[in-house]
């Protein structure tokens, strides 16, 4: 099983409001003392938390149910219940959170960040806040509220400054491991990579960008054919696309043309990034065969050439990817 998750679903409770005392005050020189009880704590929440050293949902997979703890009921001397503790769900960055429904309750955007999923149960008042001229020594306190309680559904869309987009076998597992330390499985079969990974690329003067290899597109995609929205997701959250288009493809401008449309029938945002086309496996091209490549597309569409294999190309696509990331 891969190491990768992006999808979980937990059922979670946030913890029960302690109740209010409806304790009298009795003291042997205060006769009459009159109300005396505390409120209830609140209940625990459940709490949603970004941790930059995460990068799967994997710990979470077999978590099926997360409680948090009851509030404390309060005591004598109107002394307020202990609050319950709160219960830490910690994800990796880019980690969205959503009810049953469908509907996003927040997302984490950097390390550290903290969003409430469930709010704690509010703990009910105490006989102190119920006297009154006609009611001097109320013997009734509020109970606590309920938490809340449901699903919450978590996916994870990666983060990345570059994410390579193109059909299976199009070289971008090559080029990930060319120029980064990742170590993607590599072979001449579609779908090698069924999870996405991230390589960071060094850049000149110790500079440095995160690269995304994502799952290959197929035609249909966005309709759901192949791992269809499970990697089109990961896409949105990168800055800018990279599409590689393999040299030994019969129609290389209508490959980025079925390519374009696939993003777009997914999310018509995904064509507002930047992007750059490259032409990989360029090591089977001689000069001759890259200018007529180059003519099939538009001026303002020209393909950069590489070869993740030679390392022809890698320095001009490297400077290429900075220049649209900090241009």
């Amino acid at each position: 099983m891969s190491n990768f998750v992006d999808y979980v679903k937990i059922h979670c409770k946030s913890g029960h409001g302690g109740a209010g005392s409806a304790h009298l005050r009795r003291e042997k020189y205060i006769p009459k003392g009159g109300p005396d009880g505390g409120d209830g704590g609140r209940g625990g929440h459940i709490i949603m938390k970004g941790n930059a050293n995460e990068w799967t949902l994997l710990p979470l997979r077999y978590t099926r149910h997360v409680k948090a703890e009851r509030g404390e009921n309060g005591g004598k001397n109107q002394l307020t219940g202990a609050y319950g503790a709160d219960v830490y769900i910690e994800v990796p960055v880019g980690t969205i959170a959503k009810n049953e429904e469908g509907e996003i309750i927040g997302e984490i955007l950097e390390d550290g960040q903290e969003i409430i999923l469930m709010h704690g149960g509010k703990g009910g008042l105490g006989n102190e806040h119920f006297k009154s001229s006609t009611n001097q020594t109320p013997r009734y306190a509020q109970p606590g509220l309920p938490g809340e309680e449901g699903y919450i559904v978590f996916e994870l869309k990666i983060l990345a400054d570059v994410g390579l987009v193109g059909f299976p076998n199009a070289g971008k597992s090559t080029l990930l491991a060319s120029v980064s330390a990742a170590k993607p499985k590599i072979a001449n079969y579609a779908f090698t990579t069924l999870t996405p990974n991230l390589g960071i690329v060094d850049y000149r003067n110790y500079k440095s960008f995160v690269m995304a290899d994502i799952p290959g597109i197929i035609e249909g995609a966005a309709e759901g054919k192949g791992l269809g929205h499970r990697f089109l997701r990961h896409i949105e959250r990168n800055s800018i696309l990279l599409f590689l288009i393999p040299a030994d493809s019969e129609d290389h401008f209508n490959e980025f043309k079925i390519l374009e449309n696939e993003l777009k029938e997914y999310n018509p945002e995904l064509l507002d990034k930047d992007f750059i086309i490259s032409i990989s496996k360029s090591d089977l091209l001689d000069d001759e065969l890259k200018k007529e490549i180059a003519a099939e597309f538009p001026e303002n569409k020209q393909p950069l050439f590489f070869s993740g294999v030679t390392g022809e190309g890698l320095m001009e696509l490297k400077d290429a990817i900075w220049k649209q990331l900090h241009g």
